[in-house]
């Protein structure tokens, strides 16, 4: 690559990688945001409660990850390849997907929607709020999933200032709507969800721009031939494992927690977790610009465009993750009184659990950005290897540690994430993987 070359590729980069910090913003912010809201105007049972949902909407973004990832990882393949009808069969096959899978979640919503938290709610004095905020989930399920599906499909066809901009657009009208329906409507812990929902609707309006653009490879028209459902789920499989993995994790860690340290243990989690997407946003954005522009790396059999972005996406996670570790390590009793933390034992627990969060995200991060590595390198073994140690190590200690030394619990992850660490490179050399650039495809 000449100088040109490396500065567009950088450009390209630095480009790629603030849009998917946007996209990684949709997904966490009203989470994050409606917790804050919630956890001032509803009360701090109302951010256990939204935790408590978390598991739901991870299990859709674990959707997200093995069709829409994957779809876009093909994408990115293809358009390298300069292979247009490819694209356009990839992208009708998986938004249909995602519409039926939506419309399924939204029957469930619509029909059985404390069936559905009492699988995830065993707190009876939390069960109202729970129930509340997941039938607003459910129902707005399709906005979830074609949102996020959009996001990456026309930041991959070249329209990363359009997603940018829809993904603002977002935030915006969730935070207003956040503050308006809660505040002023009366609608309680349903009126954040109802936001969240609102936000991804207008997001995915403003997207639908895009197909009206000259330069616009996707299409829902025509694009017949065989199926990409098996190479779809190829490609997405590791992120999507990893997802799911963590879905469990969610799901087994609030159970644990709220046998082991009751009703402050649950706060206490729900905030560490929503500081958890804090670092999500930086690590999302990482790997959705690494896996895009590598993808076109690779399918263009460009060795020095590829490491290139890969210098350049973990000199980023590394940046980002040691700023926000001071700021935790510095200050965590401003974000425990962020969610409403107002009791000194809810605060002292915080500040205590906080910190020690903050270090254990720090390898997690380093191990999620390597499974993308080893994916783009066609090490599939590995990949998978990885998504399913990412979160279900993690289980077994907390059970252990919260069983034997319930005083150290918050420790479990930072322990698990360690032996992650080891257990990687032990494999990467006992069968001796070798990184060479090539196109799978």
């Amino acid at each position: 690559m000449d100088t040109t070359e490396k500065k567009e590729l950088t450009t390209r980069f630095w480009r790629f990688l603030w849009s998917s910090i946007l996209i990684a913003l949709s997904g966490c912010l009203g989470n994050v945001v409606g917790g804050i809201i919630v956890g001032n105007l509803v009360s701090s049972d109302g951010v256990s409660a939204i935790n408590l949902t978390r598991p739901v909407i991870q299990f859709l973004f674990t959707i997200s990850m093995l069709i829409s990832s994957g779809g876009g990882m093909l994408l990115g393949f293809s358009l390298g390849q300069k292979n247009h009808d490819r694209v356009r069969r990839i992208f009708k096959q998986v938004t249909l997907g995602c519409v039926m899978i939506g419309l399924l979640f939204m029957c469930i919503g619509l029909f059985a929607p404390e069936q559905a938290t009492r699988l995830l709610c065993h707190n009876d004095a939390l069960l109202p709020l729970t129930t509340q905020y997941m039938r607003v989930v459910l129902i707005g399920a399709p906005a979830y999933l074609l949102f996020w599906h959009l996001s990456m499909m026309v930041n991959t066809d070249g329209s990363p200032r359009l997603v940018s901009l829809a993904v603002i657009v977002d935030n915006v009208v969730n935070l207003v709507l956040n503050y308006v329906f809660i505040k002023y409507f009366g609608w309680g812990i349903a009126g954040s969800s109802t936001a969240t929902v609102m936000g991804h609707l207008v997001g995915i309006a403003l997207m639908l721009r895009h197909f009206g653009y000259a330069d616009c490879h996707l299409s829902l028209k025509g694009a017949y031939g065989a199926s990409e459902w098996r190479n779809v789920i190829s490609q997405g499989a590791p992120l999507a494992v990893a997802s799911i993995c963590l879905t469990l994790l969610l799901y087994s860690a609030n159970t644990i927690i709220g046998q082991t340290a009751g009703r402050v243990g649950l706060f206490v989690f729900a905030v560490c977790m929503n500081l958890l997407q804090i670092y999500n946003l930086f690590l999302a954005g990482t790997c959705r610009t690494l896996q895009t522009l590598g993808a076109v790396q690779v399918g263009e059999k460009n060795e020095e465009g590829f490491r290139l972005v890969l210098t350049k996406a973990f000199w980023f996670i590394t940046i980002s993750m040691a700023v926000t570790c001071v700021y935790v390590w510095v200050a965590p009793q401003s974000i425990a009184e962020l969610f409403g933390a107002n009791e000194p034992e809810q605060i002292s627990q915080c500040n205590h659990a906080l910190r020690i969060f903050a270090l254990s995200f720090i390898p997690f991060c380093y191990i999620y950005t390597v499974m993308i590595v080893y994916k783009l390198f066609a090490q599939h073994r590995m990949a998978l290897f990885i998504s399913f140690a990412l979160s279900l190590t993690v289980i077994p200690v907390l059970w252990i540690v919260s069983r034997y030394w319930p005083n150290a619990m918050w420790y479990s992850y930072l322990i698990a994430y360690i032996i992650e660490m080891i257990a990687i490179v032990v494999l990467h050399k006992a069968m001796k993987i070798k990184f060479e650039l090539n196109n799978p495809q």
